[in-house]
């Protein structure tokens, strides 16, 4: 069970595998108020800095799957590092359709969606492990602008322009499914380098390290285009954001 291989080789010098900055993990956790003890599940956990940084900044607990091998290796070294290897645990598994034994004050898909087949399905995995009263958070690319072309689209990982909404509209969509927006920290065109630019030298290396390697003519490729390409369409089309969501409450009418 693993991610593919090249998100492997290109991400691996990554903590973070999403636009996010570790301060922006740092305002998210401090917009939830957290509190030491509350306990944190993060589907598609990647490397752990999320949960890592919160165990030592806010004293949570929490719980980590992953598909990949290498990145859940990384988020325990995380952990060990940061000295809470006793507050948080990785598990490397398939995401898709966990549900959590014990109920979690914070269920987090952040930057995974395709777990539950979108983001309304992963909502719908969340909850079951959500105790009440209790917050989901959703990491979900939208559009800054909408792209005038699908090609431009199909440039920022899209398969078309209807794959991503605005902002607004993402925001709307959330209140359909019948949960109310309690807060949101989004990205910028700096965590947007930060993600993308650092797999250029990741990828240089590799490559000289594996010139004879089967990927190295697809790594080859992306390091000759995949500057030009961040530059022209995802830093001006595509944002991303973490949004917190609490299920609206029900009161009896008059």
């Amino acid at each position: 069970m693993d991610i593919p291989r090249i998100f492997n080789i290109t991400e691996s010098a990554h903590r973070i595998h999403n636009p996010f900055t570790p301060e922006k993990f740092a305002t998210l956790g401090d917009a939830l108020r957290l509190a030491p003890g509350a306990r944190v599940l993060d589907l598609g956990s990647g490397s752990g800095e999320m949960l890592c940084t919160w165990a030592r900044d806010h004293g949570i607990v929490g719980t980590g799957i992953d598909m990949s091998p290498l990145f859940t290796e990384q988020a325990k070294q995380r952990a060990e590092e940061l000295g809470v290897a006793n507050q948080v645990k990785f598990i490397h598994n398939d995401a898709a359709g966990y549900v959590s034994d014990e109920k979690a004050d914070v269920a987090a898909c952040v930057g995974a969606t395709w777990i539950g087949g979108g983001v309304a399905g992963t909502i719908e995995l969340l909850a079951k492990s959500l105790r009440t009263g209790g917050i989901i958070l959703i990491g979900e690319p939208y559009w800054r602008q909408l792209p005038p072309a699908e090609d431009i689209a199909k440039k920022c990982f899209a398969h078309s322009i209807a794959d991503f909404l605005s902002l607004p509209a993402l925001l709307a969509s959330f209140g359909s499914l019948g949960y109310d927006v309690v807060e949101m920290v989004l990205a910028n065109q700096d965590g947007w380098d930060r993600y993308e630019a650092a797999k250029w030298l990741t990828m240089r290396r590799w490559l000289e390290e594996n010139p004879d390697d089967e990927l190295a003519e697809e790594i080859r490729s992306k390091l000759n285009t995949e500057p030009e390409r961040h530059a022209t369409y995802t830093r001006e089309y595509l944002g991303w954001g973490v949004f917190a969501l609490m299920p609206r409450l029900k009161f009896k009418k008059a």
